[in-house]
């Protein structure tokens, strides 16, 4: 398609974005003038700076997709695409999008819409329960609400196979099986979802929900509070690790894959993706935390892990993903193995040397503005 405006770097005063990353950002936006055509999607990425975020914004860019990212950089974490504020088809606001006016600028010339922007995970959302509901629940409808009416192709929203919550058996859930949350974060995107599919014949753009496997692997905004990266980090640096229930089990899914099922709902014709709901994951990729352990140590020398019963999580869930492999030919390829071994180099060799230091910047422990 041919753009009557550019779709051009967008951006908003900062507030407490950091100043290397301002500078860079606001330079390239007055360098930024030339005019472009595209034949692909115009993408808003809401959430583009975070874990999947700024996997998802490379590999569309690598696809040559127009990516606009929207994000309030909450984490401090403004680093995972400051390296992209040259390239032609990348733009970026800073802000929240809760902010009507922020929006607004954000959803120009956009065609299609990825949401990943959440407060992400239990304990973040039960230290900050109000937030979590105005960011999960609030702004999402309120989005949804302003993008009706303009025509757009697809909007995506990620949700979390966490909505499972406690199965009665072992059997792997399905996108039919009953919702159980066992937390505030599980109970604010079934809301979300809800709403989705009860105003399906109401909507002029084509939503998909996925339900998003507890992600692992590599990032530009890498997170060590998930099970798969913080079990590995842990060992490989040599601490006493107290796990427990270690017999539950969770489904897993690498950033990589994650992204690139959600590239692949962009692509699909209409009538594949149409107010569906997928899990996204592997059934490979189904395990217990012992399970994941027992591939950390055949990696990781000396593990020091202690067993107890009776944690605060109660989860307990397996997974199918035959719908996404029948509906939308797609199959995660990065086994949970392969990630270990390259984290656990990683952290071998000083590659995350920092991350004692600056927790909250591997994790989601505490936002840097609860506006």
């Amino acid at each position: 398609m041919i753009l009557s405006e550019p779709f051009k770097l967008l951006i908003m005063e900062p507030v407490e974005l950091s100043r290397n990353l301002n500078e860079t950002i606001q330079q390239t936006s007055r360098q930024t003038t030339n005019n472009y055509e595209i034949d692909k999607t115009n993408v808003l990425v809401i959430g583009g700076a975070g874990y999947v975020g700024s996997v998802l914004t490379r590999k569309l860019l690598s696809k040559g997709y127009a990516v606009r990212v929207l994000d309030k950089l909450i984490y401090g974490n403004g680093s995972s695409v400051n390296n992209l504020v040259e390239e032609k088809l990348f733009s970026f606001i800073y802000g929240d999008f809760g902010n009507e006016e922020v929006l607004e600028r954000a959803l120009e010339n956009v065609t299609d819409v990825v949401l990943l922007a959440a407060l992400v995970g239990d304990p973040i959302c039960k230290k900050y329960p109000e937030q979590a509901r105005k960011v999960n629940i609030e702004y999402p409808i309120k989005l949804i609400e302003k993008i009706n009416g303009r025509r757009m192709s697809k909007f995506i929203f990620t949700s979390t196979c966490s909505n499972y919550g406690l199965r009665k058996d072992d059997t792997p859930a399905t996108e039919e099986s009953e919702l159980n949350p066992q937390s505030l974060y599980a109970e604010t995107k079934i809301a979300t979802e809800k709403y989705i599919l009860e105003n399906l014949n109401r909507f002029d753009f084509s939503p998909t929900i996925l339900r998003l496997s507890t992600a692992f692997g590599v990032s530009g905004r890498m997170r060590f509070d998930l099970t798969i990266s913080e079990f590995t980090k842990e060992l490989a640096m040599g601490k006493d690790l107290i796990v427990y229930d270690e017999n539950t089990w969770r489904p897993y899914c690498n950033v990589k894959d994650i992204s690139d099922a959600i590239i692949r709902v962009l692509e699909s014709p209409e009538q594949k993706v149409f107010g569906q709901v997928f899990n996204v994951g592997s059934n490979n990729n189904n395990y217990t935390k012992k399970m994941i352990l027992d591939l950390i140590q055949k990696h990781v020398s000396q593990a020091r892990i202690e067993y107890k019963k009776g944690g605060f999580d109660p989860r307990n869930y397996r997974v199918s993903f035959d719908k996404l492999k029948k509906v939308l030919d797609f199959e995660p390829g990065v086994a949970a193995e392969e990630s270990i071994v390259q984290i656990a180099k990683a952290i071998e060799n000083n590659l995350f040397s920092d991350v004692e230091e600056r927790k909250n910047l591997y994790g989601n422990y505490e936002i840097s503005d609860e506006r």
